[in-house]
C-alpha cells in the first residue's frame, strides 16, 4: 500500500552535472547542478538560480561546459555544490581541479571529469514558474577509458554519480537492467 509522504522532489536519479563558465576576466567558476536534463538531441537545459556566479558568467560569456561528475571526484563535485562563487573568490582553485579552454566554445573544460559537453548559450527559458538556461551541445569530449569497443560511452566505466533528493546521497550507475526500445516489444506484439 502506498503512503502519502507530502510534496517532495521525487525524481530519481538526478544527474550530478558540473557546469563551468568564464567570468568577464576569463576566470573559471564551476557549480554542481542536479536540476538539468537533455531536452533535444543537441540541447540541454539547466535550472540554475538566477544571480548565482555561474549563471552570471553564462549570461556574460554566452558559453559553458557541462561535465558528468564521477565517483573518483565526488568530493570536488560536492564542494562545487556547497561553496558559492559569489562569496568564495577562489572556489574553483580550492578544488585542485585543472581546466583548459575549449577549442569550440568560450568556456573551460575541467580535465578530471571523464565526459564533458561543450555548449553555446541559446536562451534563457523563463516563465512565471521556471527559469532554465538552454544550451546547444556543439561537442562532447570523453576520456578513452570510459568508451566501449565501439567508441560509445559505457555507463559502468563512466562511474557517474547521481544525486538522491530523498536523503541527499550520491549513488553510482551500475547494472544493465534492459535494452531501451526493446524491453516493451512483447507488450507491443499483444
Amino acid at each position: 500500500m502506498k503512503k502519502n509522504i507530502g510534496v517532495v522532489p521525487a525524481v530519481y536519479p538526478m544527474p550530478v552535472l558540473i557546469v563551468a563558465a568564464y567570468d568577464k576576466d576569463g576566470k573559471t567558476n564551476a557549480m554542481n547542478v542536479a536540476w538539468g536534463q537533455i531536452c533535444d538531441d543537441d540541447k540541454i537545459i539547466l535550472f540554475i538560480g538566477e544571480g548565482k556566479k555561474t549563471w552570471l558568467n553564462i549570461m556574460e560569456s554566452k558559453a559553458f561546459t557541462v561535465a558528468i561528475a564521477d565517483k573518483a571526484h565526488m568530493a570536488e563535485a560536492d564542494y562545487l555544490g556547497i561553496a558559492t562563487g559569489n562569496k568564495v573568490s577562489d572556489k574553483f582553485a580550492r578544488t585542485g581541479l585543472h581546466e583548459s579552454k575549449s577549442d569550440l566554445v568560450n568556456a573551460p573544460v575541467i580535465e578530471e571529469f571523464p565526459l564533458t559537453m561543450e555548449c553555446e548559450f541559446l536562451e534563457l527559458a523563463k516563465t512565471e514558474y521556471i527559469s532554465g538556461i538552454v544550451g546547444k551541445i556543439v561537442n562532447v569530449k570523453a576520456e578513452e577509458n570510459v568508451l566501449d569497443e565501439k567508441g560509445k560511452v559505457d555507463p559502468v566505466k563512466l562511474q557517474a554519480i547521481m544525486f538522491d533528493q530523498f536523503r541527499n546521497g550520491y549513488y553510482m550507475t551500475g547494472e544493465h537492467a534492459g535494452q531501451a526500445w526493446n524491453a516493451g516489444i512483447p507488450i507491443v506484439k499483444k
